[in-house]
């Protein structure tokens, strides 16, 4: 069911030439193209407002079998995903995407529903943003992701450009490629931004407030449980030890660290 009409008739499909992600408006301008998966119409309308005025083409899937359809078929700058979603929940649509694609995806969850906020990280969701939620705020967040994935496609800094190697993992910046042992290790978008800092700064405690500045581009909250969230799934990922000792140590109230071994160790 297509609805990107009947919410914003400014925009239409992409067209060969467009460019990847893109589509464009009738003067011929290329604008983002973002996926919107959630039954709720009036959510859908305002998000519509506030999207198309910061210049992206959206489409719209009011349940998860159509999202999921929608997602895989690409084309999408980022997917944002509601949890409660009839047929096929957002759990599951994630999982099966994850299997194909790292699209960057924005979850919606209930408040206060830690439980939620967590699986969805853990599955690969690059943030979460609970309802009800300030439509600004949205904004805010969808830009901050694209601004993470926005060098995939583009050449990286001179000092960003060298491989990062400690112990069994390397990470290449240029490729967004980390490997462990030599075997490629899948990672979203936000964990291998939380892993180049980490590997960066290794030996090193890194503060949770520079985490959050410098992967998910907003200030620290408390209560805010992003960047522990994307270092347990690290963790899952590329193994909890090194060497006998922790890869990525907590340091209470400060940040992580992540560890330097020794061949002796």
């Amino acid at each position: 069911m297509t609805i990107e009409k009947e919410y914003d008739p400014r925009f239409h499909p992409a067209t060969p030439g467009a460019g990847e992600h893109c589509a464009k408006t009738e003067d011929g301008t290329s604008v983002r193209r973002v996926l919107i998966v959630d039954d709720d119409a009036e959510l859908g309308e305002l998000l519509a407002e506030f999207l198309a005025n910061e210049d992206f083409a959206l489409e719209f899937a009011e349940d998860g079998g159509s999202g999921l359809r929608k997602a895989l078929s690409g084309g999408y700058a980022l997917v944002i995903l509601d949890v409660m979603l009839p047929g096929l929940n957002g759990f599951e649509l994630l999982r099966q995407l994850r299997a194909h694609s790292q699209v960057p995806v924005l979850m919606l969850t209930a408040r206060g529903d830690d439980v939620d906020r967590i699986v969805g990280l853990e599955i690969g969701a690059d943030d979460y943003l609970p309802k009800p939620f300030n439509p600004r705020e949205l904004v805010a967040r969808v830009h901050a992701i694209l601004r993470r994935t926005a060098s995939k496609g583009e050449a990286a800094a001179p000092s960003e450009g060298d491989l990062i190697s400690v112990g069994d993992v390397e990470l290449e910046p240029r490729a967004r490629m980390v490997r462990r042992n030599g075997d490629i290790i899948d990672l979203t978008t936000a964990e291998f931004d939380v892993l180049r800092v980490l590997l960066q700064q290794a030996g090193q405690v890194v503060p949770r407030e520079q985490l959050f500045q410098d992967v998910l581009g907003r200030d620290f909250a408390v209560f805010d449980r992003s960047i522990d969230n994307h270092v347990s799934s690290l963790r899952r990922k590329l193994g909890a030890r090194i060497s006998g000792v922790d890869r990525i140590k907590s340091v209470r109230n400060v940040g992580y660290q992540y560890a330097v071994v020794s061949d002796n160790v």
